[in-house]
């Protein structure tokens, strides 16, 4: 099954989709125009049930197959959101929406499972149910978790669930994959100390929270090297440092430090927690002051089932030729609660010699539509063969 010739002669319909969606990006849940041109199309395509409103601005669509015999519900994931990154790509059809931009590629992954949808429901060719999903804020916003909370696996009776990413560096059009841990835990903590500000040319008679928070700042960095198993992942990343006083002739009375923590296993993500508040609090004792800790659990670790991952990599091989082994990643990724709730893998298709996510400079390369397309059809005909 190497891409689709149907796929071929859709591209360049998918790539004007694809293109008017960077054009006019949303953030986070304020997906309205976004969700509105998904549940227009699929609506068109004839899905057999088009939903909006499922995690706020979610959209699910349902494709049942010539034959329901086998009983099977799979969904298909897509994120829609964008980022607040102002453009830098000079291309024609750049984002006109001040401060945004598809700075990861969401638009790619809309408009390929766009065309995977329309295919669908062409041909027909499965025996069961494919639930395509939308999905809002990924990008910060949990959005995966809420369509979940709103009782989507459940109302669809979905069984299993994949998402695709593209990728910048990775040869485009191919695939890569990994079973098991795959995305970081994308934890925050915020820690204010207290201490007490005056002249800075008198510091015996202030308590000084810079100098604390300076040692602070060091000894977050011991949590990975001399806290954790030295062959496991997890980061601790100091982000911001931020004092009460600007000027150059004053102690501040109060510093704030922002960060973030980045883990692949529970021991660690626990480890990082408490070894955060232990040292903040204890540092800021030692030196007179007081430490508030905040720490805040965002995205889970997203990990990739074993018997999903293998027959995801082997629909990849079919597309094009090869699957390659995926690298550990420590960004963040929300489809981890998706497979919380169901059994299922994500995979990486390559964006070719590209800027990175997250760059200004950042392009989803329109090459890499038929081999997404051919992916997710794959999986339907493949995991549920019409009877």
């Amino acid at each position: 099954m190497p891409v689709k010739n149907r796929f071929a002669e859709l591209q360049a319909e998918i790539t004007a989709w694809r293109r008017d969606l960077h054009e006019n990006p949303e953030l986070l849940f304020d997906t309205h125009r976004t969700s509105g041109v998904v549940a227009d199309k699929l609506r068109a395509f004839g899905c057999d049930e088009v939903v909006e409103g499922i995690g706020r601005t979610g959209v699910v669509g349902v494709i049942k197959g010539k034959t329901q015999s086998s009983g099977k519900v799979i969904g298909l994931r897509a994120d829609m959101d964008a980022l607040p990154i102002t453009e830098n790509t000079g291309v024609e059809y750049a984002s006109k929406t001040p401060g945004a931009m598809h700075a990861c590629g969401h638009d790619g992954h809309t408009a390929m499972l766009l065309g995977a949808a329309k295919y669908l429901s062409e041909t027909r060719n499965f025996d069961g149910t494919v639930v395509v999903i939308f999905q809002p804020a990924e990008e910060g916003g949990g959005g995966g978790k809420v369509m979940c909370d709103d009782g989507m696996m459940d109302r669809w009776g979905i069984q299993e669930v994949y998402g695709m990413h593209n990728w910048p560096g990775q040869p485009l059009g191919s695939f890569a994959i990994r079973p098991g841990a795959f995305f970081a835990a994308t934890d925050v903590f915020e820690v204010t100390i207290e201490g007490r500000g005056g002249h800075a040319a008198k510091p015996h008679e202030t308590i000084d929270p810079t100098v604390t928070s300076a040692t602070i700042v060091t000894a977050l960095q011991s949590i990975a090297s001399r806290n954790a198993d030295p062959v496991s992942q997890i980061v601790v990343s100091i982000t911001s440092f931020v004092t009460s006083s600007q000027a150059f002739n004053v102690i501040p009375a109060r510093v704030t430090l922002r960060g973030t923590v980045r883990t692949l296993s529970a021991e660690n993500r626990d480890l990082a927690e408490e070894r955060i508040s232990q040292l903040c609090t204890g540092i800021a004792s030692a030196y007179n002051c007081s430490a508030k800790v905040d720490y805040t659990r965002n995205y889970p670790v997203m990990v990739n089932h074993d018997e999903q991952t293998a027959f995801a990599a082997e629909v990849a091989r079919e597309v094009s030729g090869d699957c390659a082994d995926a690298p550990l990643i420590m960004g963040g990724e929300d489809f981890a609660f998706m497979l919380e709730e169901r059994p299922g893998a994500y995979i990486l298709v390559g964006n070719g010699d590209t800027a990175m996510v997250h760059s200004p400079e950042y392009n989803f390369n329109d090459e890499a539509i038929p081999a997404g397309c051919s992916w997710w059809a794959g999986l339907a005909e493949r995991r549920m063969p019409a009877a």
